[in-house]
């Protein structure tokens, strides 16, 4: 990815075949790595635009906790053409990074100091790895408690 290689971030590609459904436990089992480290890039709908919230694959993303990180009332899952349309990438395989439209994005704080995740690479069947931090700065990110185990 292109913004990686402009910011001189250091990262790992990992190639899989990204199977057919359960799209994040799928691509842990396909590259050897803890689910809790494997992000799934979940988009959601403020009611004044949309966001991203990245949380470990295991997880699910808790809406009211989001909400708050985000400074708003309350949020809604983005329909997913909504999110295709914004984010440039196939549900599935939406990566937080070079995005269409850069969207504000949260981070899961679960993961904060973890010294690598993998966030998909814009497609089903490609991961990238890299620091928690570094995917911090190049999405400008906050990292809040947006999720439930």
């Amino acid at each position: 990815m292109r913004v990686l290689l402009d910011a001189a971030v250091p990262h790992q590609l990992h190639r899989f075949d990204p199977g057919r459904e359960n799209f994040g436990r799928h691509a842990a089992d396909a590259i050897d790595a803890p689910a809790e480290l494997i992000l799934k890039t979940l988009v959601v709908d403020t009611g004044a635009g949309l966001a991203v919230c990245c949380v470990p694959v295991p997880n699910r993303l808790s809406l009211k906790k989001a909400a708050a990180a985000l400074g708003v009332r309350s949020v809604t899952m983005a329909e997913p053409a909504k999110a295709r349309r914004s984010t440039g990438y196939v549900p599935g395989g939406i990566s937080p990074l070079g995005q269409k439209t850069g969207l504000p994005t949260v981070i899961d704080a679960d993961v904060q100091k973890q010294p690598v995740v993998y966030v998909s690479g814009g497609r089903r069947g490609l991961d990238i790895a890299l620091s928690p931090l570094d995917l911090a700065r190049l999405t400008s990110a906050q990292f809040s408690e947006i999720s439930s185990g």
